[in-house]
């Protein structure tokens, strides 16, 4: 891994059921995400993806890339359209800077109204131990 290495960009199909089942699983119980008539009624045009389970594809977008061995040591993002359904985020990254084993990679997830999330996620991956 080097400086300005881009990362493939990854397209993640926006469904009713991935906004639900995300909300669920980081026991986010607000109605906007998983109730289309009291996000209607909030000003929303539909139920929309919450951060937390943004944050976890971001994470899969970088530890998909670096592999299993790849740590996570700090996700620092910021939100912006929301990820509605029946669209598709396609998150692409582009590292910025390498030290050692710890790279920082600057990642954009980009939908059909703008840019839904920006920021940067810094990995650590371990050298290989190679066979035992």
């Amino acid at each position: 891994m080097v400086a300005g290495d881009e990362l493939p960009p990854l397209e993640i199909p926006i469904t009713r059921t991935l906004i639900v089942a995300g909300a669920i699983a980081s026991r986010d119980y607000q109605d906007v995400h998983h109730d289309a008539e009291l996000a209607r009624q909030k000003g929303s045009p539909d139920i929309f993806m919450n951060i937390l389970t943004t944050n976890g594809l971001v994470g899969r977008y970088i530890t998909d890339y670096f592999g299993p061995t790849a740590e996570l040591r700090r996700v620092a993002i910021r939100l912006g359209a929301p990820n509605y359904p029946g669209d598709t985020m396609v998150l692409t990254g582009r590292v910025e800077e390498v030290h050692g084993d710890t790279a920082t990679v600057r990642v954009i997830g980009a939908n059909g109204i703008g840019k839904h999330v920006t920021g940067t996620v810094t990995v650590t991956v371990p050298p290989s131990k190679g066979p035992a």
